[in-house]
């Protein structure tokens, strides 16, 4: 007998001819995940193990809770004896150490040779809990105690009630993305939920110094950490801001600031995207929040890039995603009061239905396309890992 975990792929299972791929990064985010705790992990198209060497089971299991791609997770004694009594016997022993006064058993046979069905398996295994254990009786809506048997081909496993895991897709699977993370609630929701579907992110933060504090630039790196949990590293892009920002502000219409400021954001964060590998970038918008997010403004601002713009709380309202905020724990990091350039200079009534046309003539009023260049040119990179933090500063061209 060995006492492991198992793992339930859920939707993973769909992926059929292409299931090995989505497996394989899997397994390399738990290698990661799990690389110091002295494990073993063997898989294959039906559930993923991994062999503990010492008695470690919750530190696992809290790394595990971090993993995307995982459906379920289950505590699984391994049997390797087919015989019915002698694993009747085994599964006696397991549930007399438990307390409960309902219970059911769900048997799965993948191992369709074996002489029992799944039916008749766990009534038999049932009717051997009911004669020796007093007092307990079968609920097969809302038991107590599930008892859960797989017949596989190399073994019996036999595990109890489930723990679910965050779902979704193993991270890297569906290539790079760039978030443009501020210091707001809305973008770390924003690069969780990228994460889950697979992608791998970077991200990037634009500063204003001295408009910004060294205290704004650390809580992003603090909400950056809060993301490398599920997204195993993660690199941040510090781009100065400054001469940009203030050269729109001295130059172009009072209300237009906040809608050319993003698009000098996006022709940047493009930039950046294309020259690491990043295929899509990632933010916070949400449909009418603000002014640069009204249908007309993100538009106006999409005009600038070619590269698609994922935006996935955009139909999510405030509550909603300040609820999603303090499920994964960056809320109280993100309402943290330091500014950041986004919500420095903003006009008291900035435009919401801006043109094509009026954009493109302000921004001839600015040098953008050398400040762009110095800006991408001295930016900062800071790696942030599971294992350590890293800090690189990289000249990029």
């Amino acid at each position: 007998m060995e006492k492991l975990i198992m793992i339930k792929y859920g939707e993973l299972s769909t992926k059929k001819a292409n299931i090995n791929l989505f497996l394989k990064q899997l397994k390399d985010n738990l290698s990661f995940a799990l690389e110091d705790l002295d494990v073993e992990i063997k898989f294959d198209k039906g559930r993923m193990f991994i062999s503990l060497k010492k008695d470690n089971f919750e530190e696992v299991e809290e790394a595990l809770n971090h993993v995307f791609g995982i459906h379920e997770y289950d505590i699984a004694y391994k049997f390797n004896d087919k015989n019915f009594d002698k694993i009747a016997n085994f599964v006696l022993k397991l549930v007399k150490q438990k307390v409960f006064n309902t219970f059911k058993v769900v048997t799965k046979r993948s191992d369709k040779n074996y002489p029992i069905s799944s039916m008749d398996f766990s009534r038999q295994i049932g009717a051997v809990i009911l004669k020796n254990i007093e007092g307990v009786k079968v609920d097969i809506h809302e038991p107590e105690l599930l008892v859960s048997i797989e017949i596989r081909m190399d073994a019996v496993y036999i595990y109890f009630n489930s723990e679910k895991g965050i779902g979704g897709y193993p991270v890297g699977v569906a290539g790079k993305g760039l978030l443009m993370l501020s210091g707001g609630i809305d973008s770390p929701v924003a690069g969780y939920m990228a994460i889950k579907r697979g992608v791998k992110l970077e991200c990037i933060y634009f500063e204003s110094p001295p408009h910004t504090s060294i205290e704004a630039k650390n809580k992003v790196l603090e909400l950056a950490s809060k993301l490398a949990l599920y997204n195993n590293d993660i690199k941040v892009h510090i781009i100065r801001f400054t001469d940009i920002q203030q050269a729109i502000y001295q130059n172009c219409p009072h209300a237009y600031l906040v809608t050319i400021m993003r698009r000098m954001m996006y022709r940047i964060a493009e930039r950046i995207a294309r020259m690491n590998n990043c295929k899509i970038l990632v933010n916070g918008e949400s449909i009418g929040q603000v002014a640069s997010q009204t249908l007309t403004s993100m538009n106006v601002i999409n005009e600038t890039v070619r590269i698609p713009v994922i935006r996935p709380v955009s139909c999510f309202d405030k509550l909603e995603i300040i609820d999603f905020a303090k499920k994964i724990g960056t809320y109280e990091t993100s309402i943290l009061p330091y500014e950041d350039c986004c919500t420095i200079f903003v006009p008291e009534h900035p435009v919401i239905n801006p043109t094509f046309e009026e954009a493109r003539e302000y921004e001839k009023n600015i040098d953008y396309e050398k400040m762009i260049y110095e800006a991408i040119k001295n930016h900062e990179v800071i790696r942030i890992s599971l294992k350590e933090k890293v800090k690189e500063f990289e000249d990029i061209l």
